[in-house]
């Protein structure tokens, strides 16, 4: 993707604080009655390039259809996402965040895939998720994208103070059942420089439930998420309804994992889980605190 983001971004911006309209090489954005008009502030480019990268060929037809459920674009701009900024996904399995956020912040920004090391000898020259595969094929998307391995027990994730935003999608109920969840919220929140932004999407329990009742389950209490990150510091900023379901009952024989994409029931009942669809998931914006101005108040 040859956007030229930074000249795009930079242009946008000082039309937006001049008046002026933005240039010509800005990609448009559809207005009601069909007219084709530049966008004229940070935001609106930042979605004219959500929307270009969403539309992608190299975005798996699989991945595509799970948009109508994931809600990537609302979800990336809830976090505060632009083209230009270091960006530290954790543990992105199979990649499904990573064929938006690579090539978005390819040009301009810098994309770092988080991924646990392998556990043993055995595994070492294993890529289970694909992604160092996916990097090397595709360099004119992938290209600059970072693979960071860390371990699980002790983790960190690039030089303190480093990153801009942090995302994790569906992974804090793993860490929650391997007793980690703690270590890495902490490593978190060392990676990113102050006023920078943790995003969480997980799969979301009953308001009431404990956790010794759902954890299990694949389901998390979204109190519980929240204590996790802000007793590593972290102040919730705000929380959305973007990827709720309220059609989730959350109550099914294999926990979450009953729900699509798994379908870990297969062919039994298939449909009515298929009529569900995915999950009902909390979405929560942490920040870390901006440091106090030398010399004022502690």
């Amino acid at each position: 993707m040859k956007s030229r983001v930074i000249l795009g971004l930079a242009a946008v911006l000082l039309a937006s604080c001049s008046g002026h309209s933005a240039p010509a090489n800005a990609a448009p954005q559809d207005q009601p009655g069909g007219q084709l008009v530049p966008p004229t502030t940070a935001s609106d480019f930042t979605a004219s390039q959500l929307d270009q990268v969403l539309a992608g060929s190299w975005r798996s037809p699989e991945h595509k259809a799970r948009d109508v459920y994931r809600h990537p674009k609302a979800t990336l701009q809830f976090f505060g996402i632009r083209p230009d900024l270091t960006v530290v996904e954790i543990t992105p399995g199979g990649g499904w965040y990573t064929e938006i956020l690579a090539p978005l912040l390819h040009d301009n920004g810098h994309y770092i895939a988080a991924i646990a090391k392998p556990s043993g000898e055995g595994e070492a020259s294993q890529d289970k998720s694909g992604l160092k595969a996916k990097f090397v094929a595709d360099a004119a998307h992938y290209g600059k994208a970072q693979v960071l391995e860390f371990d699980p027990k002790a983790p960190a994730f690039g030089a303190p103070g480093s990153a801009d935003l942090v995302l994790t999608f569906r992974n804090v109920h793993n860490w929650v059942e391997a007793d980690t969840a703690p270590q890495m919220f902490k490593a978190f929140f060392a990676a990113l420089r102050p006023g920078g932004v943790l995003g969480v999407v997980d799969h979301r329990a009953p308001d009431n439930a404990s956790l010794e009742s759902v954890k299990d389950s694949g389901y998390l209490p979204t109190s519980y998420v929240t204590k996790l990150a802000t007793d590593a510091g972290f102040k919730l900023e705000d929380q959305s309804e973007i990827n709720a379901n309220p059609k989730d009952t959350k109550d099914y024989p294999k926990g979450v994992w009953t729900l699509p994409p798994t379908l870990t029931l297969g062919e039994q009942d298939r449909q009515k889980y298929l009529a569900i669809g995915e999950s009902d998931r909390m979405t929560l914006r942490f920040v870390k605190p901006a440091a106090p101005a030398a010399g004022g108040a502690p």
